[in-house]
């Protein structure tokens, strides 16, 4: 998906991937802009109770205002390949972030901080959204 281009968004990079599809950070064309892409995968894209459920997320994204919830800007299709347009919020991995608080807190409590190994995967905040 690299170098792609779905409308007027061109994909620069991947962030990430998850249960239902890819996020990729890209350049939105017309407003000179960087946004996050999620592309629900094609095999997805062809189960109507997923391809449903992909619209359904956009639908309840788009219902969404609050700053510390990231703006859905497009929903589109292109080619069979389903997508939304999300802000681009650039930051540390989640697990980045995890690491800093367990140190902070096995420092002050002089124990070993135990994290689920779910919680410190690591995770790109390119995206807003779970994937």
């Amino acid at each position: 998906m690299i170098g792609r281009e779905l409308g007027p968004y061109r994909v620069l990079d991947k962030l990430g991937e998850g249960g239902m599809g890819e996020v990729y950070k890209a350049r939105d064309t017309r407003l000179d802009r960087t946004v996050a892409i999620k592309i629900l995968s094609k095999a997805l894209a062809a189960d109507p109770q997923f391809r449903d459920r992909f619209d359904r997320e956009a639908r309840a994204i788009s219902q969404l205002d609050h700053p510390h919830i990231c703006a859905l800007h497009d929903v589109g299709e292109q080619d069979g390949i389903a997508y939304l347009v999300m802000q681009y919020l650039d930051g540390e991995t989640l697990a980045a972030t995890l690491t800093k608080v367990r140190c902070r807190w096995s420092a002050r409590c002089g124990m070993r901080s135990r994290l689920p190994r779910r919680w410190t995967r690591p995770i790109r905040r390119g995206s807003c959204t779970a994937t």
